[in-house]
């Protein structure tokens, strides 16, 4: 057992960088189905299962505390593409596909909820809305509620479960919806010509990962996420939702997306590095769940998969009713669910010049995801 928390935080960066390295240069087939994200929570999970993590608080505070100061630097650095000026040039009927996309799931996890409420943990609230901010987020807005909720670690590997499956269910049916696309807009009557402006003119590129770089990244990164801890912990709290580690997030998150529209958004290494933090983050999380608790992963499962039905129905009654083309609904529903990883991929699915669109959309639900999740799980708290 180990009982030493630095040798503990050892143990997790090593796993980490294995799973990183391993997901990127392997081509192993089984990443494709499970993300190294999910395997390493599923690997901390079974160690601490097993037994292999001490419990006691001097073994888990330096792991804590390191959890404490890296996911706010995570956010602030996932947020530095999210060039504003770049996502006005979708056009209005572009952004109210992805609002309505992103509304669609918000209604529909809460509706869900109600529905299956008395078969449910008592605080699955906290864990559907960490879901939700995933789906219209990202991983990493989905560990920010979870850490303001505090969500239980051992139902919120529900969420990542469920998350994993149900996206790479979406996943391929978006990938299918290209081979249908032509009867799809003409069964709206889809006008798609709006497409064509959006292209070159919206793609950016990163600076080249320097030493100066990644100095300015880390160290900086860390630095705001102590600051803005400091403020959050003297801003008052608000209800069930709005606490300390919320007013932190928003601190780091509305700074991220001014940064973003600098040129220092552009600094190379900013996303690497946001991702390895995010790989500490979900070990942290798994470190203290037990598999004994997995007995209820089908129910969650279920609740995840009529998630997307009912978001598939309305984006289809949507699109009937406002003209919509395939492209822009398939992209705006990926980049909510699936985030930034697959969304370009999609798009370039339609259309290479396209691949742009759907990366702006997935930057705007890294900023949005968050505070989507904190207001549904607000409202499902209520119920």
């Amino acid at each position: 057992m180990i009982t030493d928390g630095l040798l503990m935080l050892g143990v997790l960066l090593a796993l980490s960088c294995a799973l990183i390295v391993l997901e990127r240069t392997t081509g192993w087939k089984l990443f494709k189905y499970v993300p190294g994200m999910v395997l390493m929570y599923l690997l901390c999970a079974a160690l601490n299962s097993l037994g292999v993590f001490g419990q006691d608080d001097a073994t888990r505070a330096p792991i804590a505390a390191v959890k404490d100061v890296v996911l706010p630097a995570m956010i602030l650095l996932f947020l530095f593409g999210c060039d504003l000026r770049r996502i006005i040039k979708l056009g209005p009927r572009l952004l109210l596909t992805y609002a309505v996309s992103a509304a669609s799931l918000f209604v529909a996890m809460v509706g869900v909820f109600l529905v299956f409420q008395s078969a449910l943990h008592p605080e699955a609230w906290k864990v559907l809305g960490a879901l939700l901010a995933s789906w219209t987020g990202g991983s990493a807005n989905m560990v920010a509620v979870q850490d303001i909720l505090q969500a239980p670690e051992n139902i919120f590997g529900y969420a990542l479960i469920t998350d994993t499956l149900i996206y790479s269910i979406w996943l391929t049916v978006a990938f299918s919806s290209v081979a249908v696309s032509g009867r799809f807009d003409r069964f709206t009557k889809a006008r798609s010509t709006h497409l064509t402006d959006h292209g070159d003119d919206l793609e950016t590129e990163q600076s080249p990962i320097t030493v100066q770089s990644l100095a300015t990244v880390v160290f900086g990164s860390i630095f705001v996420s102590v600051v803005a801890t400091w403020i959050g912990g003297l801003l008052p709290e608000l209800g069930d939702v709005v606490n300390a580690t919320t007013w932190t997030i928003v601190i780091v998150s509305v700074l991220g997306l001014v940064i973003a529209q600098t040129p220092l958004g552009r600094i190379g290494g900013s996303t690497e590095i946001a991702t390895l933090m995010l790989f500490v983050v979900i070990g942290q999380i798994a470190s203290g769940s037990d598999f004994s608790a997995l007995t209820q992963a089908p129910l969650y499962l279920l609740i995840g998969l009529l998630v997307v039905l009912v978001h598939l129905a309305i984006m289809v009654v949507y699109a009937k009713l406002t003209r919509t083309d395939l492209f822009s609904i398939a992209v705006s529903s990926t980049a909510n669910i699936g985030g930034i990883a697959s969304a370009p991929v999609v798009a370039s699915a339609f259309n290479r010049q396209l691949v742009p669109v759907g990366v702006l959309m997935a930057l705007m639900g890294s900023f949005l995801g968050t505070f989507l999740g904190l207001a549904a799980a607000q409202i499902m708290s209520a119920l």
